[in-house]
């Protein structure tokens, strides 16, 4: 089973897929899709355009996303739901359906502890995934949140009927 995790960002949006047979988690590629410049719209489609990208070269069976948190700015909380409206679109418009995690949930997951910090969330991906290379935080969280959506569903398949 394939499994890309999302950590939706409008400036960084990271991904990261793994594969799972039963207990056993393999990194296969993760990295940081950036907006760039510009106008919003212009932002948006450069994040949908990378994120189909990664879909077809990965061809991910499952997927999964963080939800997100409403901070004090309204502005930037609103933006941020614009890119994870993007991270909600792409997997949809593959045929999967898509796992939504809390932040706490991630970590508790992930690290045992749900209010973790970066550097704790970081450590356990690479304990969970030998070898990995992680292109940066963002991508961390999406590898923790494809192990989170791992754990959480096991064998059921979550695609979209057809």
């Amino acid at each position: 089973m394939r499994v890309l995790g999302i950590d939706p960002g409008l400036r960084f949006l990271g991904w990261g897929v793994i594969d799972v047979d039963g207990s056993r988690l393999r990194h296969v590629a993760n990295g940081i899709c950036e907006s760039g410049q510009g106008t919003l719209a212009a932002r948006l489609l450069s994040l949908h355009v990378q994120l189909s990208g990664i879909f077809r070269t990965w061809q991910p069976e499952l997927a999964a996303v963080e939800q997100t948190f409403v901070n004090k700015d309204a502005a930037g909380t609103l933006k941020l739901g614009q890119a994870r409206g993007i991270a909600m679109l792409v997997p949809a418009q593959f045929g999967l359906d898509v796992g939504e995690y809390a932040p706490n949930t991630v970590k508790k997951t992930v690290v045992g502890v749900g209010h973790a910090d970066k550097r704790q969330v970081d450590h356990m991906v690479k304990m969970q995934l030998p070898g990995v290379k992680i292109a940066g935080p963002d991508a961390a969280d999406a590898l923790a949140i494809a192990i989170c959506h791992a754990r959480h569903v096991g064998g059921r398949d979550l695609r979209m009927p057809a």
